[in-house]
């Protein structure tokens, strides 16, 4: 098994870190660098930013935000929102990021992320997906889950890895913000079906959901808000955790100069 990635997950309304329920009734946390930076600080593996409001603007406002992340944080970075063409995605490249993640545009143009991957390679082009249980399955959301897309999520994703997606970012809308657990079905149902890593997200109330989503869910990396936000654990407790359960992460250099 590969070493599992703890992600951090900042939604961001530019220019404040901000956090919901269920992608909706945000709360401002405050200066999202000043929260990258302390995770970065304790061992975070990658740092996702998505800007929760572009797609409705039809732009996305973080390049600010990533150029300056960029200067003092030396993991890779994701960010989504917003970005509708190769043209987006060179920039917020250029402004440092590592990595982005697509939902609406690739929803409306399937045809974007073989763009995307041809231009910059699989392992820049990060499906997004906002999932939504509709009966026994799930259905793809736009619009930072506001819309319906009438996409099967199992489907959306084989077609996804099929044109070039180099991983997936599984959001339960429904879980999202509620600190009640991944959903893990819906994980399963994705890891069984593709091949590329997938990165689970919302719902994490504790550090036993991340074993779950793990051993149970088959999650290669886990994004991690409401427990980092507001401080119910850190990083190094999620990494000892992981360790002391058999999950395998990343041995990481604390500032104290102690490994972990």
């Amino acid at each position: 098994m590969r070493n599992v990635r703890l992600i951090a997950r900042l939604d961001v309304k530019a220019p404040n870190l901000v956090k919901g329920i269920q992608l909706e009734g945000l709360r401002k946390l405050g200066d999202p660098n000043e929260f990258a930076l302390r995770y970065y600080q304790e061992g975070i593996d990658e740092i996702y930013y998505e800007d929760i409001v572009a797609s409705l603007y039809e732009r996305n406002s973080l390049l600010d935000i990533v150029e300056q992340t960029t200067r003092d944080i030396f993991v890779p970075v994701t960010v989504g929102g917003g970005l509708r063409s190769v043209a987006d995605v060179a920039a917020v490249l250029r402004a440092g990021a590592d990595k982005v993640a697509i939902n609406t545009a690739a929803i409306k143009n399937p045809e974007i992320i073989s763009a995307v991957a041809r231009r910059f390679g699989s392992q820049c082009m990060v499906l997004s997906v906002q999932a939504k249980q509709q009966g026994s399955s799930w259905e793809a959301y736009l619009d930072n889950g506001r819309e319906h897309s009438g996409l099967d999520v199992v489907e959306w994703v084989k077609k996804g890895e099929a044109l070039g997606a180099g991983e997936i970012l599984l959001t339960s809308v429904d879980r999202e913000g509620t600190a009640k657990g991944f959903d893990l079905e819906l994980v399963k149902a994705v890891t069984e079906q593709v091949d590329i890593p997938v990165i689970a997200s919302g719902g994490m109330g504790s550090l036993e959901d991340l074993g779950s989503v793990v051993q149970t869910g088959g999650a290669d990396a886990v994004a991690m808000a409401h427990m980092l936000h507001y401080g119910l654990c850190t990083i190094v407790d999620v990494r000892a955790y992981c360790i002391a359960s058999g999950i395998p992460v990343r041995t990481v250099q604390t500032l104290g100069g102690s490994q972990i």
